[in-house]
């Protein structure tokens, strides 16, 4: 049994999530940003499908939220952070020299068998190159949150579910053949805060080989680097090296 297993085991049970708006926590600010690897391969999706099918009546309804693998948190994205879990351009502009300093090249991952933490199963990442620890680092390393394991969510417990009974369920599909990813880029992603479980949508993509950014919407915030404003009708804006 892996320490992870014995750990999950050892809680007694899973941490039951609920379905509810959070404004003690966004304190009505709308979005909330990270940085994250888009796995949202067919694939992919198609091993979180079937996951979460066979953890059918322990998991929330209504998760929605693709594939990835955060690599770090940003905050509620604002051009005036006064809040500290807010992220302002400062921020943002450290995170994008971090990544054009690191110069990591693309790289493969592998996506493999079902494991979970106590408030949700995923699929673990292997990471042979050590691509997504140097990320992590380069991102993150600034804010230790304990042990980073990356994973792929399937979705959220539902329930304070006994451990011993869903350990089972999870070995069941624990050696599930690896989907191997190559990973191109970097994104800069966000969510609607009011929405447990929604949509991510991509607010901007650093490309590994080149070292460009690429908004795919309008920036939240202005840039100290430059104007960070898509030109008009223009969908993405490569921002300067």
């Amino acid at each position: 049994m892996s320490l992870l297993s014995e750990a999950f085991l050892k809680a007694g049970h899973t941490l039951a999530n609920v379905r509810r708006d959070f404004p003690e926590w966004h304190l009505g600010r709308p979005d909330y940003a990270l940085w994250a690897l888009d796995v949202d391969t067919q694939a992919v999706s198609q091993a979180v499908a079937v996951a979460a099918h066979h953890l059918d009546g322990l998991l929330l309804d209504g998760y929605r939220r693709q594939p990835h693998i955060t690599l770090a948190l940003g905050g509620f994205p604002t051009a005036t952070p006064t809040h500290a879990d807010d992220y302002g351009p400062a921020a943002f502009d450290a995170h994008l020299r971090a990544l054009r300093s690191l110069g990591l090249a693309p790289f493969e991952i592998d996506i493999g068998g079902l494991a979970s933490f106590t408030s949700a199963p995923f699929l673990s990442v292997g990471d042979p190159d050590g691509g997504i620890q140097r990320l992590h680092q380069t991102l993150g390393g600034e804010r230790p949150e304990g042990r980073y394991i990356p994973h792929v969510t399937v979705g959220l417990f539902s329930g304070a579910w006994p451990t011993a009974e869903v350990l089972p369920r999870l070995e069941a599909l624990a050696d599930l053949l690896p989907i191997r990813c190559r990973i191109e880029r970097v994104s800069l992603m966000r969510y609607a805060a009011t929405e447990i479980g929604g949509p991510l949508a991509r607010l901007a993509d650093h490309d590994l080989s080149s070292g460009r950014l690429v908004w795919r919407e309008t920036p939240p915030f202005p840039s100290a680097a430059g104007s960070d404003i898509p030109p008009p009708g223009r969908k993405e804006f490569i921002r300067p090296l």
